[in-house]
C-alpha cells in the first residue's frame, strides 16, 4: 500500500502509540485525587503543555476537545454566546464572517448560528483565484458593517494547502476591533503558527500523526467564550466531561514531534515538488491548484485531463495508491469541491481534482506510485477511447 492521504489522516507515529499505550495502563480519572487520578491529571497537563507550545500559546488556554469539529463549533458558538455576557455592558457580536474556503465544520457552524442567533448576520468571503482570501474584501467588510464582528479564517486549506496570509488578516481584524478564528488543523506540524495574530485557534490531533478523536481549541485569555458543554466542571469547567485520556497523551506526543521540524518540512515539500513535475512531464495538461502562492509542503492538488476524481480514487485504490478526492468529508459525494468552485475552477476541471497529500513517513516510492498508477489509468482511458 502507498498512503498518501495525510490530509485526512496521518497515520499514527510510533511515539503517539507508545503514549497511548502508556495511557491505558494508568486506569486512573484526571478528576480524581489518588495516585492513579494524579499520574492521569499529570499526562493531560504534559499534553496541554505541548499543544500550547506548539502555537505559542499558554498552557491554561488549551481546551482539549474530541477533535477539529468540536472545536470549530465551541470557538463560534462560545465566542458568540461568550460576548452576549461579556463584562458590564457586553458588546455583542453581531457580523460573522467566514472565508469561502472554511472546512464545513466552519461553514455549517456558522450557518446554523446565523439562522438561530438573532441579529447575527453571516456574510461568506470571497477567494482569489489562487484560493487566497480577498482581504481587501475583508476591509471593506470590516468597516462598512456595523457592530462587533467575529472573523474565520483557516491557516491553510485542507484541500489546496493554500495557506491565508495571517499576519495582514489578524492586522485588518485588530484595527476593526474585531475577534479572530484560525483553524489551523491542516497546517499545524507544517508550518510555524503564532496564537497571538488570533484570538481562537483550532487544532486536530490525528493530522499531526496522533491518534483520532482528539483535538484542542485555544482560547486567547480574555477573550469571550461560553462553555457549551457544561456538568462536571472539567477543565475549569470551559468544557465538562472526563477527558479521553489515552487520546490527549497521544495528541501531546503529536504536538511534541512536529515542533522545530524543519528538515522533515523540507523534505516532505521536495517529496511534493517532485511528484508534480513527474506528473506533468508523464500525462501533459495537468494542472495544479495553487502552485502560484504559498502552500503547505504536504499538499498537491492536481486535475488530470478527462478523468473523474472520484473514479480516480477507486481504480488508484485498487491499485494499492490511497489519495482522496477533494477534501476527506466530502469524498464518496460527487458535487463539486465548495473550495474550487469559491476560486472560480470551471465544473469538469473540479471535478476532475485528486488530493496527494504526504507526511512524516510518505517516501519517494509513495510518490512514483500515484504517478505510476495515473499514468496506467489515463493509458487505459485512451485506448479506449481510440
Amino acid at each position: 500500500m502507498h498512503y498518501c492521504d495525510h490530509n485526512a489522516t496521518s497515520p499514527l507515529r510510533p511515539e503517539c502509540r507508545d503514549a497511548v499505550l502508556h495511557a491505558l495502563t494508568i486506569g486512573g480519572n484526571p478528576a480524581s485525587v489518588h495516585a492513579a487520578g494524579r499520574a492521569a491529571h499529570a499526562l493531560v497537563e504534559n499534553a496541554r503543555e505541548a499543544v500550547a507550545s506548539l502555537v505559542g500559546a499558554r498552557p491554561d488556554e488549551v481546551i482539549f476537545t474530541s477533535g477539529a469539529t468540536e472545536s470549530n463549533s465551541l470557538a463560534l458558538a462560545g465566542a458568540i454566546e461568550g460576548a452576549m455576557v461579556e463584562g458590564e455592558k457586553p458588546v455583542r457580536i453581531t457580523r460573522l464572517f467566514v472565508s469561502a474556503i472554511e472546512h464545513s465544520s466552519v461553514l455549517k457552524a456558522a450557518q446554523r448560528l446565523g439562522e438561530k442567533v438573532p441579529g447575527l448576520r453571516l456574510e461568506i468571503l470571497p477567494v482569489t483565484a489562487d484560493g487566497v482570501l480577498d482581504t481587501e474584501a475583508l476591509r471593506v467588510a470590516l468597516r462598512e458593517g456595523k457592530g462587533r464582528a467575529l472573523v474565520a479564517v483557516m491557516a491553510a486549506n485542507n484541500e489546496t494547502g493554500v495557506v491565508q496570509p495571517l499576519p495582514e488578516i489578524s492586522r485588518l481584524v485588530r484595527e476593526a476591533g474585531a475577534l479572530l478564528l484560525v483553524d489551523a488543523v491542516t497546517a499545524a506540524g507544517k508550518t510555524e503558527l503564532d496564537f497571538s495574530l488570533c484570538d481562537y485557534m483550532t487544532l486536530s490531533g490525528h493530522k499531526l500523526g496522533g491518534p483520532q478523536g482528539a483535538g484542542a481549541l485555544i482560547v486567547r485569555s480574555g477573550a469571550p467564550f461560553a462553555p457549551q458543554l457544561v456538568g462536571g466542571g472539567q477543565q475549569k469547567g470551559l468544557r465538562a466531561g472526563t477527558e479521553n485520556l489515552s487520546g490527549i497523551a497521544g495528541f501531546g506526543a503529536a504536538a511534541r514531534a512536529v515542533q522545530g521540524d524543519g528538515e522533515e518540512r523540507v523534505r516532505v515539500a521536495q517529496l511534493r515538488d517532485d511528484f508534480e513535475k513527474k506528473l506533468k512531464a508523464a500525462i501533459p495538461g495537468v494542472t495544479v491548484f495553487g502552485d502560484k502562492v504559498p502552500r503547505l509542503c504536504s499538499t498537491s492538488n492536481v486535475a488530470v485531463p478527462g478523468l473523474t476524481g472520484e473514479n480516480i480514487v477507486i481504480a488508484l485504490d485498487l491499485d494499492g495508491v490511497l489519495v482522496s478526492s477533494g477534501s476527506s468529508c466530502s469524498s464518496g459525494k460527487i458535487t463539486p469541491s465548495h473550495v474550487l468552485s469559491a476560486m472560480g475552477v470551471d465544473e469538469n476541471l473540479a471535478g476532475a481534482s485528486l488530493r496527494v497529500s504526504f507526511g512524516w513517513n510518505s517516501t519517494a516510492a509513495d510518490a512514483d506510485a500515484v504517478v505510476a498508477s495515473l499514468l496506467r489509468l489515463n493509458s487505459r482511458l485512451k485506448e479506449r477511447a481510440a
